[in-house]
């Protein structure tokens, strides 16, 4: 490929047990995958700079690829301070690596533009922008998994504050629980932590899509505990709905990605409990799926309206995968 370099954002997903970085164009394409267990035994989080450093030197070894990296966005699962950009607590994350991940720590590794994001915002970004609800203008995106997280996109922004937010899992749905010190929380009912512990409690030893496979046989209690996990997360839906009042809601994550038999049950608490009075609100499974995040680093810069001296606005696409 010839011709002036354009540039890309190299995207880190940082999870508790794996982390993924790669190089991401302003279409969601993704390239120079790079992908290990989180190190959780090390001292420093200094394997994000190295990851970054290792992406944007394979860059000019890419035949077809005519980019250049000139920003960063790192996915994180916990509650980013945006004002003094850095993060204020993660969730599967070593406690000593906390302190240590900020904007600017990473910058001086790296020597790019950094940005921090909560990997459910940066999810939602990427299905909002890419996946499920590009033909939408407000979208919620939910992800259950371990735990169950949200992010709003409304007018291709992200709805944040000075702190990331949107965390529909810890909202209380059950008070009386609550008040006996009980799980009470969306995530506490409905995550699929919660779901492998009714199943234990219930005697069953299947989990994952064992246990999912179950559900669709219809055994009980299987069936029982899953009509209940994901019902409670269909309240969280509900409620949020009413707050936000999406055009559509999108759903992924380990355990929303059974889509078969997780969106009727949502569907029908967001009937029960949702707006009635008002348009009908779409439920579609996510359809960008590990690579949500990664692919949401194309538009995040814009999505949350920081501008960057040497980027230009992501346009709406379709991610074309690895090439």
């Amino acid at each position: 490929m010839t011709g002036e370099a354009t540039t890309c954002t190299i995207a880190v997903d940082l999870g508790g047990t794996n982390v993924r970085a790669a190089a991401v164009d302003k279409t969601g394409r993704v390239f120079a995958r790079r992908r290990m267990s989180t190190p959780t035994e090390q001292p420093t989080p200094q394997f994000l700079a190295d990851m970054i450093n290792e992406v944007a030197a394979e860059l000019p070894a890419i035949e077809w690829c005519s980019a250049i990296a000139d920003r960063v966005v790192v996915g994180l699962p916990g509650v980013i301070d945006q004002l003094n950009e850095r993060l204020i607590t993660g969730v599967n994350l070593p406690e000593y690596w906390v302190p240590l991940i900020s904007e600017d720590w990473i910058a001086g590794q790296v020597g790019l533009e950094v940005s921090l994001a909560n990997d459910a915002d940066l999810a939602a970004v990427g299905e909002s922008e890419f996946g499920a609800g590009r033909n939408f203008r407000d979208v919620v995106y939910v992800t259950i998994s371990t735990g169950v997280g949200a992010g709003i996109v409304v007018d291709a922004k992200l709805v944040q504050s000075g702190f990331s937010g949107g965390e529909l899992g810890h909202t209380v749905i059950d008070w009386a629980a609550a008040e006996r010190e009980e799980p009470a929380t969306v995530e506490d009912l409905g995550s699929g932590t919660a779901i492998e512990r009714h199943a234990a409690a219930a005697g069953l030893a299947a989990r994952g899509a064992e246990l999912a496979d179950m559900v669709r046989r219809k055994e009980e209690p299987a069936l029982s505990i899953w009509r209940r996990a994901i019902g409670a997360v269909g309240v969280g839906v509900a409620n949020m709905a009413w707050m936000v009042s999406p055009e559509i809601v999108i759903v992924g994550g380990g355990v929303g990605n059974n889509a078969d038999i997780v969106l009727p049950i949502l569907r029908e608490q967001l009937r029960r409990f949702g707006p009635s009075a008002r348009p009908k609100i779409e439920l579609a499974a996510a359809e960008l799926g590990d690579d949500a995040a990664l692919i949401g680093a194309a538009a995040w810069w814009h999505a949350i309206g920081r501008a960057s001296a040497t980027s230009s606005t992501a346009t709406n696409g379709s991610p074309a995968g690895d090439r």
